[in-house]
């Protein structure tokens, strides 16, 4: 088994539960990691052979652009989405944070994280 991580991918995106949230938006980051096989990879050098992380990327740029109240909403469907497209994922964990959140406090992020399995 094998990890590969796509870390710190930024994007502006307008969730979140709050009408204004829905009109101005703000900063997010998003972290991904997902464990497959990556021996067959590791000897053929084969990109068909392993989880394209440029296809990771892809999903979460997809999903963060569709608008929802909460952010667990929008991590349950990038997991959903990888484990529907790459078939060799076995395990993926999913970190969304909203950077600078309107919480009424010095908060510099709020993380949701969520994990699935095959």
């Amino acid at each position: 088994m094998g990890k590969i991580q796509v870390n710190n991918i930024k994007l502006y995106a307008f969730h979140g539960c709050l009408e204004e949230e829905s009109k101005i938006g703000s900063w997010y980051r998003v972290d991904v990691e997902v464990k497959a096989d990556l021996k067959k990879s590791a000897r053929t050098d084969e990109l068909v052979d392993t989880v394209d992380y440029v296809h990771l990327n892809h999903i979460v740029k997809e999903e963060m652009a569709i608008r929802s109240k909460l952010l667990e909403e929008v991590a349950q469907r990038i997991l959903n989405r990888f484990f529907q497209e790459l078939r060799m994922i076995r395990r993926a964990r999913v970190s969304v944070a909203k950077i600078n959140p309107p919480i009424g406090g010095n908060v510099e992020e709020v993380v949701i994280i969520l994990t699935k399995k095959r």
